[in-house]
């Protein structure tokens, strides 16, 4: 079979390296005559440029629909047509945590147990209780605890800070999550989308394919036909 020409590009193609334009889809046929007006349904495509007409449309079909085309969005449809993967682990964030990260989420695990908790009564009872009753008569912190409310109170202002920071790095990670969740979901609706538009392109092309097949056999039963009644006329 004899080379085709891109009409984009002017290039010779293999058969197999391009789309005529009665099969390509009827929003990217539209796509690509509005930059070509002169491109028919006779036209051939090569797969590289008609790539490159899908990604502009799914490009344009996110930004109809959510208004903008953000920069996650982007990625996704580089990723379509790069073959790449999007899914992620995130817990590679894990370790790239400094010291002071560490220690931030070390400490918020432990305030936020029931260790703690027991361990901060225990602490407070142990206190009150060797001042008020074992150091009757000299206590080193007698009531109203002034000590110990210095030291609570720098506890807390300690303690804040702390499980905050560890807070917002959780806080990060989930956005993270969040992220890649929606990279991976949009990416698989946007090749369900594409591989819809494939398939009714091969569709398209084993329908053609079946209606030259069943002219071809006509042409022989015609022929057949021809002969038979030929032969038949020859015998009276």
């Amino acid at each position: 079979m004899s080379n085709i020409i891109c009409h984009i590009t002017k290039k010779p193609l293999k058969p197999d390296e391009g789309h005529r334009g009665d099969f390509i889809r009827k929003e990217l046929f539209k796509l690509i005559k509005k930059d070509h007006p002169d491109f028919n349904y006779d036209s051939y495509i090569s797969v590289e440029e008609l790539n490159h007409y899908r990604k502009i449309y799914l490009a344009r079909l996110i930004k109809k629909e959510t208004g903008e085309l953000n920069t996650l969005e982007s990625e996704v449809v580089d990723a379509i047509f790069k073959n790449k993967f999007l899914s992620k682990n995130i817990e590679y964030l894990e370790k790239k945590l400094t010291f002071g990260q560490k220690l931030a989420d070390l400490f918020a695990k432990f305030a936020g147990s029931w260790t703690f908790i027991i361990l901060f009564f225990l602490i407070i009872t142990l206190w009150v209780g060797i001042n008020v009753w074992l150091l009757t008569i000299n206590p080193f912190d007698p009531y109203p605890f002034i000590l110990l409310n210095l030291i609570l109170s720098c506890l807390a202002a300690i303690q804040a800070p702390i499980i905050i920071m560890s807070q917002n790095r959780l806080e990060e990670k989930d956005r993270k999550r969040g992220e890649y969740d929606y990279k991976v979901n949009l990416k698989a609706e946007l090749e369900i989308r594409l591989l819809d538009e494939k398939m009714d392109h091969m569709m398209m092309h084993q329908y053609k394919r079946m209606l030259e097949i069943q002219e071809l056999q006509m042409d022989y039963l015609e022929d057949i036909l021809k002969q038979i009644e030929k032969h038949a006329f020859k015998n009276k």
